[in-house]
């Protein structure tokens, strides 16, 4: 069936509401940033107690200490890195630069999380129990 003939058998009601749920899909997709929050915070834990809730709008570079030694984190341009780590995989190195998610050292004990202010609370989530 080729164009032509699906748009010579549609209705008046049909062009409109196909209109309509496109003019909403075009609106959702362009001011979806103005409608989410976007106030994104960094946590870091080490030993699974919050040690830092920093904004991720500033950049800084800051050294946690872990039981294994100094981890260093980055925070540059609404991303964090780990960028050196006394682990011996470094695996939270390779991981590179987030905007949201988790960065974690196991060896060293430290959990880098990005994320809203309200997401992280203390005690478990809807997911967890």
């Amino acid at each position: 069936m080729s164009l032509r003939k699906i748009l010579l058998n549609t209705t008046g009601a049909d062009r409109i509401l196909f209109l309509l749920l496109l003019s909403v899909s075009l609106f959702g997709i362009f001011f979806i940033k103005d409608i989410m929050p976007q106030s994104k915070s960094v946590l870091i834990e080490v030993n699974g107690k919050p040690v830092y809730i920093l904004p991720l709008d500033k950049n800084r570079i800051l050294s946690v200490e872990g039981p294994a030694g100094n981890t260093t984190i980055e925070i540059k341009d609404h991303a964090v890195r780990v960028t050196d780590s006394p682990c011996s995989n470094k695996l939270c190195i390779k991981q590179g630069w987030i905007q949201s998610g988790s960065i974690v050292c196991l060896p060293n004990r430290v959990v880098v999380t990005v994320g809203n202010k309200d997401r992280q609370k203390d005690g478990p989530d809807a997911i967890t129990g």
